[in-house]
């Protein structure tokens, strides 16, 4: 990327970033303590105030946040300025409990179109290409994090939303986009209405596809760029601390997410535990944020598992891993760890199958049971769908060390999403 295409937080060296992230930390906590009921009992319980951090690493004496704090205050016990104050309200969809809730000051909403701005740029992004938006709109972050993000950037936005597989096809075809922001696995639903529709998915106008919103490995990367002839790279971000656009894989290295450190500050924790993990070793990514006003948010467990690693395409930012598993969405199967990612790798490696799988754990008697369902592409045949199963039983066996059923299903049998894709179904 040229230099003029860089804004001022991505022209930092390490020692302003470092100073730059110091100054804003200190005020954060104060913001946090002075101003948020939940996060002042939680440092007075803790024995420190915000005058305790001189350094960045004096933030590990501060207690971590979970969803559960934000749950437990829910609607706006965390919000640190009044009502009306607040622009917008975001929230999770609650399937699992009460919903997160998140508030955005005018600043927070501008800081948050700019750095979905630097992450489409980073992607490849340029002023007058056109985006396909398909994550979401409405309470979820994904839809209104990434319209406004290209608006920023000087990108024209279609603002398709999710559903409607066959239409997004067509408005593809007819209004020729250069950038498509989706989730991964609604990208391979779309890829199948491409090819229901007889239009080869290779011929499409599509030159950059940004996804997030839920983990995707390297595997669906290369099954992505191969049918599509695009360049497939990651954005993260989750709603507790702002949305889409905290960190970004750059196009030309493809190499992990540059975590945008002027605005998050990054830890990895034992996953397990609170030990602080050294930069380079895997465990959960922490995050608190530096610029928030509505919500601030300090040490949040995210229950994303990945590393830190040196910046390579924007030194100035560590980058971390490609995350392709939560902590909360392991399976432990008869002692052993099994993720999802795992799973995906050895399903994308088998020709007759396609990418759509779902994972299902049931309870026989005192022992549990996992029983991957996978769809067959249309051209495979009998034996090859039964060739295909005992693959999977024999690779998962060999290279996670459990034993688990495999069941192949016919072409588009699996349920299909147009936001984050339920991958486990605990049927016990």
């Amino acid at each position: 990327m040229t230099d003029e295409l860089l804004d001022s937080g991505e022209r930092l060296s390490t020692d302003e970033l470092r100073h730059l992230q110091l100054t804003r930390l200190q005020s954060t906590l104060r913001h946090a303590y002075e101003d948020v009921e939940l996060y002042r009992k939680k440092f007075d319980a803790a024995g420190v105030r915000p005058q305790d951090c001189r350094t960045l690493d004096d933030l590990v004496k501060f207690p971590f946040t979970t969803k559960a704090d934000l749950r437990d205050t829910y609607p706006f016990g965390m919000f640190g300025v009044p009502m009306e104050d607040v622009r917008r309200i975001h929230a999770s969809s609650g399937s699992t409990g009460r919903p997160t809730v998140v508030g955005y000051t005018q600043r927070d909403l501008d800081t948050w179109a700019d750095l979905v701005a630097r992450c489409i740029r980073a992607a490849g992004g340029r002023p007058g290409h056109k985006v396909h938006v398909s994550y979401g709109y409405g309470l979820f972050t994904g839809g209104l994090g990434a319209h406004y993000g290209a608006e920023r950037a000087g990108c024209t936005v279609i603002p398709a939303s999710g559903g409607m597989t066959a239409r997004q096809v067509q408005l593809i075809h007819d209004f020729q986009p250069e950038i498509i922001m989706v989730t991964p696995t609604y990208m391979l639903t779309l890829l199948d209405e491409f090819e229901r529709q007889g239009v080869d998915p290779r011929s499409t106008s599509l030159r950059v596809g940004i996804f997030g919103a839920e983990p995707w490995t390297e595997a669906m990367r290369r099954e992505i760029e191969e049918r599509f002839d695009l360049h497939a790279v990651d954005i993260y971000g989750l709603s507790e601390v702002m949305g889409p656009g905290v960190a970004q894989e750059c196009v030309e290295t493809k190499d992990g997410l540059h975590l945008w450190e002027d605005h998050f500050y990054p830890e990895i924790v034992d996953p397990l535990g609170e030990e602080p993990y050294a930069s380079g070793e895997r465990g959960e990514l922490v995050l608190t944020t530096l610029t928030k006003e509505a919500l601030p948010v300090i040490r949040y467990r995210t229950r994303d598992l990945t590393r830190l690693l040196p910046g390579t395409a924007r030194p100035a930012f560590r980058r971390i891993e490609k995350i392709t598993g939560r902590s909360d969405d392991m399976i432990i199967l008869r002692g052993v760890n099994v993720f999802p990612g795992q799973i995906e790798e050895i399903v994308l490696q088998i020709p007759a199958l396609a990418p759509h799988f779902q994972l299902q754990l049931t309870r026989e008697g005192r022992l549990d049971h996992l029983t991957v369902l996978v769809e067959a592409r249309p051209t495979a045949t009998g034996s090859q769908r039964e060739d295909a199963a005992d693959t999977i039983v024999r690779r998962i066996k060999e290279g996670i060390g459990v034993t688990v059923r495999a069941h192949i299903v016919d072409p588009e049998t699996i349920e299909r999403s147009a936001g984050k894709f339920r991958r486990i179904r605990d049927m016990r």
